[in-house]
C-alpha cells in the first residue's frame, strides 16, 4: 500500500521499532500514625531527606526522619481531614520558594505566599530553600561598609557588606529597633533588605511593616513572617526561605541585608520538631545538630568576588538572652559562628542610655576594614577614652576624692556617652557622625553641661548643614577627613558655636 511515493507500511514499521514502553513509577506510602503536626508513613522507599510529601487535601509535608521501615515527616499545613490509612506520595522535589524583584515591598509567609492582602506575586522563578554556602574561593574579604546610621555601631563596631554581626540581649532592650533602624538607613544605599520574623506576634509584624512603610523602606524590603500562631515547621523553614530570596539578588551582583528576628525562637521551633520526631535530646533538650542548624544558615551570608558578580549578603541574626547570660547554649553557638556581636544591656537601657550598647562586651571582628578613613580617624581615640572611662567610673562610685586629671577623664567619658545616645528611627549619616565625634574626642564638649550635649549636637549639625555644607560633601565624596577640613571644623563651627553668647541661652530655651 502506498500513498504517492510514501510507503505507509514502512512508516508504521519504523514507528513500531521506535516504540518504548515508558513507566513512571510513583513512590507512595500509607500513614500509620499522625498527630501534633507529625506523620509517620510506611513505604516511600526512595524518599530523600527534606523532600516534599503530598498529603490528601493539597497539604504538603517535609520528610525529616528516614528510618529502616518508615519515614517521619512534618506537615506544612493543618492535619485536619488527614487520618491513618490515607495514601501519600512523593512530590519529587524539596521545599521551594519564589524569588525575584516581584517580592520587594511584600509581606510573605515561609513558603513565599503573600499575606499582605495585595494579591498574588507574579514571579515564575523558584529556588530550593536548602542550598550550599558559597565556597572559600568564591568569596572575598569584607571591605565595603554597610552604614547602619547608628553612631555607636558605625564608629566602634562597624558592619561590612558580607559580614554576620549578632545582635544579642535580654527581651525589651531594643534589639529589633536596632535592626529596623539599619534597614531604614539603607534608603538610597542600593541595598535590598529582608526582615525575617520568627515566632513574633502578628501585631508586632504589622507594626514593623507600618514603620518601614512610613519611612519609605518597604520600597526595597521584603518581610518574611512566620508568626507565633503558625506551626513549628513553618517557623523552622522561615530563615532558610529568607536567605534563599537573598541569594537570588546576591547572584545577580546586588547587596542584601537580612535580619533574622530571632534565632532563639528558631532553635526552640526546631527543638519542638525534633522532640515530636523522637530524636534524642541533648543539652537543654536541644537536638545534637542544633549547631549545624544555624551554621548552615549563617554561612550563606558572604561577599562574593568580582568573578561571581560581586554581590553580598549581610546577616544580622538576633538572639534573646535570659538575665544577660551570653554563656547559654544557643548564644554561645551563634557567637562562635558570627563575625562579632552587639550586646545590649538591660541596666544601660533603664539608665536612659539608648541604644543600650555595652561597648565593653560588643565587638566587630571585621573591624576598621569596614570603615571609611574619616570615621576611622575619630573612632580609634573614641574607643580608648570610653575604655578608660569605664575603668575610672568603677572606682569613682566609692566616693573618694579625685584628682583633676581623673575628673576630666570622667567628664569627657560622660559627654562621649551622651553623644552615643540616639532616638529611635532617627539614623545619622556618617559625615555628620564624623563632625560630632571629632568635637567629642578633642574635648570641645567639656564646657557644655552633660544634659545639654544632645541639644548642642543637634544645633551643631544644623549649623554645619546650613552654613558649611561643603565640609559634609567633602567627607562624603573623599571618605576622608583632611587637615584642611579639620581646621575648618574647628575655626568655622566648633569655636563659633561654643563661643557664641546666645548658645547656652538658646539651648536652655529649647
Amino acid at each position: 500500500m502506498s500513498l504517492g511515493s510514501v510507503d505507509i507500511s514502512q512508516i508504521i514499521k519504523e514507528q513500531i521499532n521506535k516504540y518504548e514502553k515508558k513507566i513512571n513509577p510513583i513512590d507512595t506510602g500509607t500513614i500509620i500514625q499522625i498527630g501534633d503536626g507529625v506523620a509517620v508513613i510506611d513505604g516511600l522507599e526512595t524518599c530523600m531527606s527534606g523532600e516534599l510529601i503530598e498529603f490528601p487535601g493539597d497539604i504538603y509535608g517535609m520528610a525529616l526522619n528516614l528510618e529502616s521501615e518508615t519515614v517521619s515527616c512534618v506537615l506544612l499545613g493543618t492535619d485536619r481531614g488527614i487520618k491513618e490509612g490515607d495514601s501519600v506520595r512523593k512530590a519529587g522535589r524539596i521545599v521551594e520558594v519564589p524569588v525575584g524583584e516581584e517580592l520587594i515591598g511584600r509581606v510573605v509567609n515561609s513558603l513565599g505566599q503573600p499575606i499582605d492582602g495585595k494579591g498574588n506575586i507574579s514571579t515564575t522563578k523558584y529556588r530550593p530553600i536548602e542550598n550550599m554556602a558559597p565556597g572559600i574561593i568564591d568569596r572575598e574579604s569584607v571591605n565595603v561598609p554597610l552604614q547602619t546610621g547608628i553612631k555607636a555601631i558605625d564608629s566602634m563596631f562597624p558592619i561590612g557588606r558580607g559580614q554576620r554581626e549578632l545582635i544579642i540581649g535580654d527581651r525589651q532592650t531594643g534589639k529589633t529597633s536596632l535592626a529596623i533602624d539599619t534597614i531604614i538607613n539603607q534608603n538610597g544605599q542600593d541595598v535590598i533588605c529582608i526582615y525575617v520574623a520568627i515566632g513574633q506576634k502578628r501585631s508586632t509584624v504589622a507594626q514593623i511593616a507600618e514603620i518601614l512603610k512610613e519611612n519609605n523602606a518597604m520600597d526595597y524590603t521584603i518581610i518574611v513572617a512566620s508568626t507565633a500562631s503558625e506551626l513549628a515547621p513553618l517557623q523552622y523553614i522561615a530563615p532558610y526561605a529568607g536567605v534563599t530570596m537573598a541569594e537570588e539578588f546576591m547572584k545577580n551582583g546586588k547587596d542584601v541585608l537580612i535580619v533574622y528576628d530571632d534565632l532563639s525562637k528558631h532553635a526552640v521551633a526546631y527543638r519542638t520538631i525534633s522532640l515530636l520526631l523522637r530524636r534524642a535530646p541533648g543539652r537543654e533538650a536541644f537536638p545534637g545538630d542544633v549547631f549545624y542548624l544555624h551554621s548552615r544558615l549563617l554561612e550563606r551570608a558572604a561577599k562574593l568576588d568580582s568573578r561571581n558578580g560581586g554581590g553580598s549578603i549581610t546577616a544580622l541574626p538576633i538572639i534573646e538572652t535570659l538575665d544577660g547570660d551570653i554563656s547559654a547554649y544557643i548564644p554561645t553557638n551563634v557567637i562562635s559562628i558570627t563575625d562579632g556581636q552587639i550586646f545590649l544591656e538591660t541596666d544601660l537601657f533603664f539608665a536612659g542610655q539608648r541604644p543600650a550598647i555595652n561597648t565593653g562586651l560588643s565587638v566587630s571582628r571585621v573591624g576598621s576594614s569596614a570603615q571609611i578613613k574619616a570615621i576611622k580617624k575619630v573612632s580609634e581615640k573614641l574607643k580608648l577614652e570610653l575604655a578608660q572611662y569605664r575603668e575610672l567610673a568603677a572606682f569613682a562610685q566609692f566616693g573618694s576624692e579625685l584628682d583633676k586629671d581623673t575628673r576630666e577623664r570622667l567628664d569627657q567619658g560622660e559627654r562621649i556617652m551622651e553623644t552615643l545616645k540616639q532616638p529611635q528611627y532617627q539614623t545619622m549619616s556618617v559625615e555628620n557622625q564624623v563632625i560630632i565625634f571629632y568635637a567629642a574626642i578633642n574635648k570641645y564638649l567639656l564646657d557644655i553641661p552633660v544634659n545639654m550635649v544632645t541639644k548642642f549636637e543637634e544645633e551643631l549639625i544644623k549649623f554645619v548643614e546650613e552654613n558649611f555644607p561643603h565640609i559634609l560633601s567633602s567627607i562624603r565624596d573623599t571618605k576622608d577627613l583632611s587637615d584642611e577640613r579639620k581646621k575648618e571644623i574647628v575655626d568655622n563651627t566648633l569655636l563659633k558655636r561654643i563661643g557664641s553668647p546666645d548658645m547656652f541661652s538658646k539651648l536652655d530655651a529649647e
